[in-house]
């Protein structure tokens, strides 16, 4: 047999909690809350930082640009096939030249590539 007599109308068990302590707890975290935002607002003035740092940054010019990008990306192929197809000198001093990549090709095809290993191609 049950310790309690059995109830007519079911309830809630008023002892599982206390409203008043669940109050009483949300008040007391949302001091805690509220105490620590006010302290670091008093450890960490931001505004007077933002006073401190503002004046001596220089102005961050805006990036340029291109007003027509195909336009000079062709102009730059322009330019490189144009470096590619023709001699001239690499470093004078030193004696360094280039020569069209074509005529490079035909004797890298013919004399082959110094100190390369022999063999079938996979």
């Amino acid at each position: 047999m049950s310790e309690h007599p059995a109830s007519a109308q079911p309830h809630h068990e008023t002892r599982d909690i206390s409203l008043r302590a669940a109050v009483m707890g949300g008040v007391v975290i949302g001091m805690v809350v509220g105490g620590l935002v006010i302290l670091a607002d008093v450890l960490f003035p931001q505004k007077s930082l933002d006073r401190l740092l503002r004046p001596p940054f220089p102005v961050i010019a805006e990036p340029a640009l291109q007003s027509d990008p195909p336009a000079d990306m062709a102009a730059f192929h322009t330019r490189e096939m144009a470096i590619m197809n023709s001699f001239g000198w690499t470093d004078r001093p030193r004696g360094i030249g280039h020569i069209p990549i074509d005529q490079a090709m035909q004797e890298t095809l013919r004399d082959g590539i110094p100190d390369w290993p022999q063999g079938d191609a996979p």
